[in-house]
């Protein structure tokens, strides 16, 4: 007797940002499945699936972020919980989909005494089942060696170019420091403009604290656009646009993939020299932070190709020209 097998994709998602996993669901042409979470009494997470998942090539989709109703470590438990439950009702393959991967900053020693969270978030993934990683614009790239398989690292690059194509006037993207420089390259390329560079330095000892220092590049009478993986507190971003502002620039636009905003960074935005700042939907906006400067984009249609790529088991960096390797 010969069988043959069938191959079943089954999506499903965190309470992070269900919004962005539905928009993923339309755009795959799949139902979203039902993970049933939730809490105990006392907090604690309880998650189970509404129908057998069973040799089926499960992809978790969670955002690693705060939430009016759940912390960041929350949504991080809520993930691996799923993880586990997958695994022990028998899924043939589980792949984890953080558009926002958590503690990416903390990927090296900086000081003594410290951890190295990134790789602690993927030896808890391995152990909780997932054998696959898809992540968005981690911080570092050396992440994806963190976890023992596959990592497929997207960018949201094609959807911030195409809207920064729609600039007519004289462009110069700019890094808001030596660190992003390699990222800023590849969007002046993409944009063919120019390439300038925010020196700064980071307070030692003190979190969230930076200098902007001096502009490398010729920003005059031209338009600038900043490009960072993340936005937190708005520190580095609103110093360098001020500093920009000081060296000539007729305008100054911020882009970037994570929008995280925590702290002082809505009102650092509102009083600040940009004059629009261009996020992703990687972490969810809530009403309360969406200004008129700030404008949203999905990566909806860039995670779906990813994962029916990884479901075909086709390739998934021929989806951005190789560019999400470099």
């Amino acid at each position: 007797m010969e069988l043959v097998t069938k191959k079943r994709l089954h999506l499903v998602s965190g309470r992070a940002n269900l919004p962005l996993a539905e928009e993923i669901a339309k755009d795959l042409g799949v139902p979203l499945g039902e993970a049933n979470i939730a809490e105990f009494a006392n907090g604690e997470i309880h998650c189970r699936f509404g129908e057998s998942v069973r040799g089926t090539d499960v992809f978790i989709v969670q955002s690693h972020a705060a939430t009016a109703e759940m912390s960041i470590n929350d949504a991080v438990m809520e993930q691996l919980i799923m993880c586990d439950a997958a695994k022990r009702a028998s899924a043939k393959r589980i792949t984890v989909v953080c558009p926002h991967y958590a503690y990416a900053r903390q990927d090296r020693k900086s000081e003594g005494r410290e951890p190295i969270t990134a790789k602690l978030m993927a030896d808890m993934f391995r152990i909780a089942g997932a054998g696959r990683i898809i992540s968005v614009d981690l911080h570092s790239g050396q992440i994806q060696g963190f976890f023992d398989g596959p990592v497929d690292h997207l960018t949201a690059m094609p959807v911030l170019t195409d809207y920064f194509s729609q600039l007519e006037d004289d462009v110069v993207v700019v890094s808001p420091d030596a660190g992003r420089v390699k990222v800023a390259e590849r969007y002046a390329q993409s944009l063919h403009a120019d390439l300038a560079i925010v020196h700064k330095r980071r307070l030692k000892g003190k979190k969230n604290t930076v200098e902007a220092k001096d502009v490398v590049g010729d920003v005059d009478g031209r338009t600038c656009v900043l490009i960072d993986d993340m936005i937190d507190t708005a520190g580095t971003i609103v110093a360098a646009a001020e500093l920009l502002k000081g060296h000539g620039a007729s305008e100054v636009y911020a882009a970037a993939t994570h929008g995280v905003l925590s702290g002082p960074a809505i009102d650092r935005i509102k009083n600040s020299a940009i004059a629009k700042m261009v996020i992703t939907n990687t972490v969810p906006l809530p009403p309360e932070k969406q200004i008129d400067k700030i404008e949203v984009l999905s990566v909806a249609g860039i995670i779906a190709d990813a994962i029916d790529a990884v479901f075909e088991d086709t390739s998934v960096s021929e989806i951005f020209g190789g560019a999400n390797n470099s």
